[in-house]
């Protein structure tokens, strides 16, 4: 089945809701009641498909995109003109305060086990079951920390339930915890359809997202250096487990990002499918030469490390970044693979410029680029859902972090098994690191990091790096930044190179005719240190406007605002719904 047309599929599950079962007391046979309905498996898996739209919505569809490129910008890696800025007030309404997924998951559950399929069939749906339910109580989790537990259906007038107080964190995500582990142990593991539909490997990847921000959480916001263990350790497991199982491995970076098909992508895990006329998105035209794009900021690009496999500031095959040429010379591959790697586009030269000057192809598809697929919403090309080289990555981080709280010490297997194995990448092809001491190594070099974070170990900091890189544009920093309670990053005056981009000198854009202005006379320059300039070389400052420069100022920030409606609601039942620190 394709999974454009598995999405299709969700409006015959919702057939099922809508029944009401006092009409009659013998279910009519000719009609789709909640009685007829879950007797098969074919009926189980088309309701299964429902979630996931809202699970894993890849490239999006029409013009709306999930979390890659700029659909999450929220971070240090991108330098728009309108950044965007913390939340400042309490909402009314909305916000995210929501459980109707949650019910979904329970409805679910409920009715697979009741239903009269085989045993083993029973357990691997109620494991799909459970694994979205702890899907949507992770992403509750992570907006609202504490929210009150369900694991069962709930009617309106159940209000004592319904309305309850909020439970800790900690208990709801040892739930969430329960539920993947119960996923990973009965969820099958081929998929009718392997790589459009949730199998093992599928709860296992998401597994080790899920529990290493968690870890992570627990350790720096909370710091519970015994939860942070528990979750590290089930985050490093479920790494291993698709590890040691040898399923999937790493191609061509790029290629994960812009193929017309996923289909037998060795690293894919799980893939969005799109196909002309039926579903597409719009991603890739803005990668394209139709749309102007929110750039890079100078300070991704900084991070990414030299071929040797040090930083720019230790290498000196750096060339600095006077030019493009210069940036991308001696670089990191990954690096040729995000961002085109021979011009600079700029506002007032090209109309698919980006606010950076750096312009991004990570996702375009240089053979269909100028085809109609290409441009507006028609794009065909399939988004990743779950890859291989992120399990790589998580597993290499909890594993590191495990060690600092009282996990087993980090060896140079991890590291073998893990960052060094995506430095092998074909067409990346980077010198394998090796612990030294309290530090990593590149061929005898120890790496010294002149910028890292001093309140970031250097092997965290590096395995960080390899993070941000390797994942670029994929959604994830925004996320990172908030469970290693690193915010702080996008103080727009403390860290000025993420509002800086390309250094250009204007003067090489003279215009052709001397009576005109100069294309690029307009865009603010600055110097290394983030101080604008009036002469005519500097870096590019993409936002302008004092207004415009965002500020990390209160910690509240980590964890959304309850909505007044929702705590006006629960006072109405008797109930005090506790605000968030410091919304009150």
């Amino acid at each position: 089945m394709k999974f454009k047309n598995i999405y299709l599929l969700f409006g015959l599950a919702l057939l099922v809701w809508g029944c009401d079962k006092d009409f009659l007391e013998v279910p009519p046979q000719d009609q789709m009641t909640d009685e007829t309905f879950w007797t098969s498996e074919s009926n189980i898996e088309t309701f299964a498909f429902g979630f996931y739209p809202a699970y894993f919505p890849g490239y999006g569809s029409g013009y709306a995109w999930g979390k890659f490129f700029s659909g999450e910008s929220f971070n240090d890696d991108f330098a728009p003109t309108s950044p965007p800025v913390f939340t400042s007030s309490v909402p009314t309404s909305g916000g995210g305060w929501t459980f109707s997924w949650v019910r979904k998951a329970n409805i679910f559950i409920n009715r697979v086990q009741d239903s009269p399929i085989e045993e083993d069939a029973k357990e691997h749906w109620i494991g799909i079951g459970r694994f979205f339910r702890g899907m949507e109580y992770k992403d509750l989790v992570q907006r609202f920390g504490d929210v009150p537990w369900y694991e069962s259906e709930l009617n309106e007038s159940q209000t004592d339930e319904l309305y309850k107080p909020r439970d800790s964190r900690e208990f709801v995500m040892d739930k969430v915890l329960e539920d993947f582990q119960y996923a990973a142990a009965n969820v099958r593991e081929d998929a009718r359809v392997d790589g459009l539909m949730v199998n093992r490997d599928v709860v296992l990847g998401f597994m080790s997202r899920v529990f290493l921000f968690e870890g992570t959480w627990q350790k720096y916001h909370e710091g519970n250096t015994e939860k942070a263990r528990e979750y590290l350790e089930a985050a490093k497991w479920a790494a291993n487990e698709l590890i040691t199982d040898g399923n999937y491995s790493l191609g061509n970076y790029r290629d994960v990002f812009s193929s017309v098909s996923l289909a037998g992508n060795p690293e894919v895990i799980l893939y969005r499918e799109y196909e002309s006329g039926i579903l597409t998105h719009a991603l890739m035209s803005y990668n394209n030469r139709g749309e102007s794009q929110t750039g890079v900021s100078k300070d991704a690009i900084d991070s990414y490390l030299t071929e040797n496999g040090l930083p720019i500031d230790q290498d000196p095959a750096y060339q600095g970044d006077h030019g493009i040429e210069n940036v991308m010379a001696n670089r990191d591959p990954r690096l040729h693979q995000t961002i085109v790697p021979y011009e600079l586009r700029l506002n007032g030269v090209v109309g698919h410029y980006s606010t950076t000057g750096f312009a991004t192809h990570k996702f375009l598809n240089e053979e269909i680029k100028d085809n109609q697929e290409g441009f507006s919403s028609l794009n065909i090309i399939d988004s990743p859902v779950l890859r291989y080289g992120e399990v790589l990555i998580n597993y290499a981080e909890a594993a590191a972090e495990l060690a600092t709280v009282g996990g087993p010490a980090l060896t140079q297997e991890d590291i073998n098994k893990s960052i060094n194995v995506l430095r092998a990448r074909p067409g990346v092809d980077m010198p394998g690191v090796e612990l030294s001491g309290e530090s990593f190594s590149v061929n005898g070099t120890v790496i010294v990091d002149p910028e890292r974070d001093p309140d970031v170990s250097p092997i965290l900091w590096e395995i960080r790096r390899e993070r941000r890189v390797e994942l670029m544009m994929e959604g994830f920093r925004n996320d990172d930044l908030k469970r290693w309670k690193k915010f702080e990053y996008l103080d727009m005056v403390d860290n000025y190179e993420i509002n800086m981009g390309a250094w250009i000198d204007k003067s090489d854009y003279d215009p052709a005719d001397p009576d005109d202005d100069n294309p690029v006379a307009g865009i603010v320059l600055v110097d290394e240190n983030g101080n604008e300039v009036s002469g005519d070389q500097g870096y590019i400052k993409p936002a302008t406007a004092e207004s415009t420069i965002r500020r990390f100022e209160d910690p509240r920030v980590y964890l959304r605002p309850i909505p007044l409606d929702q705590i006006t609601l629960y006072s109405d039942f008797g109930v005090s719904l506790e605000q968030n620190p410091g919304w009150n």
